[in-house]
């Protein structure tokens, strides 16, 4: 379904751990809008609602809603820091293309 590299997770835990969300995982969305049609959202969340796939990855869970799933599929979310910026990066097999900012895509 979705694979999150340890370099994500760790920084995922990192990001809780500053805001004092212990027991909160990351939730993956795919929302519209954006210049190309489609755009992600991760955000914390603490419990998954009904239509939620749960994954766990090396402790950390991970929200998956119904209507993002498919979208979704053999997605990998890593973690890069680099001298070009720091950030989550997404790589979507679903994605047909993106807008020239990267921070949209369409299907």
């Amino acid at each position: 379904m979705v694979e999150v590299t340890e370099r994500a997770v760790s920084k995922v835990k990192s990001l809780l751990e500053a805001e004092n969300k212990p027991g909160f995982g990351l939730r993956i969305a795919v929302q519209g809008g954006g210049c190309s049609g489609f755009q992600y959202g991760l955000t914390f969340e603490d419990t998954a609602k009904p239509d939620d796939e749960v994954i766990e990855v090396n402790g950390l869970k991970v929200f998956v809603d119904a209507m993002s799933r498919p979208f979704l599929n053999g997605t990998t979310v890593d973690y890069v820091d680099s001298l070009q910026g720091s950030g989550f990066k997404i790589n979507n097999p679903n994605s047909s293309g993106s807008c020239g900012c990267g921070e949209s895509f369409s299907v």
